[in-house]
């Protein structure tokens, strides 16, 4: 089985491990990876943002299965676009990836449908952020809402 993992990070390096310990697998290929994940898997010089790219890979190396890690390529859509061109993706939707892409989406649904979840309000005004934090009291954890970029 040829399998591609997406992502750079810690959790791909230990599903990079996992994955190279199969029987079933017969090439390991990483984009973009890091030098961890290269112990494991070839590298590929891959624009994950760019899905036709991906789309195109996959198909020209016969990739049977494709595991993403990371978040913001499942917020942008990579696992949908990989299923209707008839790969098999572990990772979810764009629509689930909501969950972990907005904390604001994730509160407001836990709200609407009574799951239970800690006090939390919404701000795009400072002052009203401010005076929200003071009435909450402490401990109290602020959390800016949506991806937040990798840091170098």
């Amino acid at each position: 089985m040829k399998v591609l993992l997406i992502g750079t990070g810690g959790r791909e390096h230990a599903l990079a491990w996992k994955l190279a310990q199969s029987p079933r697998l017969t090439k390991l290929y990483a984009a973009p990876g890091n030098p961890g994940i290269a112990e494991q898997a070839e590298l590929v010089a891959l624009d994950v943002e760019d899905h036709a790219a991906v789309v195109r890979f996959c198909k020209d190396t016969g990739i049977d299965f494709v595991v993403v890690g990371p978040e913001a390529p499942l917020v942008a859509g990579i696992a949908d676009v990989l299923r209707d061109a008839g790969f098999v993706v572990f990772g979810p939707s764009a629509a689930a990836a909501q969950l972990e892409g907005s904390k604001g989406f994730t509160k407001d649904l836990c709200a609407r449908y009574d799951i239970p979840t800690g006090a939390y309000g919404r701000f795009t005004n400072a002052a009203e952020a401010k005076a929200y934090t003071t009435a909450q009291g402490a401990p109290i954890v602020v959390k800016a809402d949506g991806l937040q970029p990798a840091r170098a």
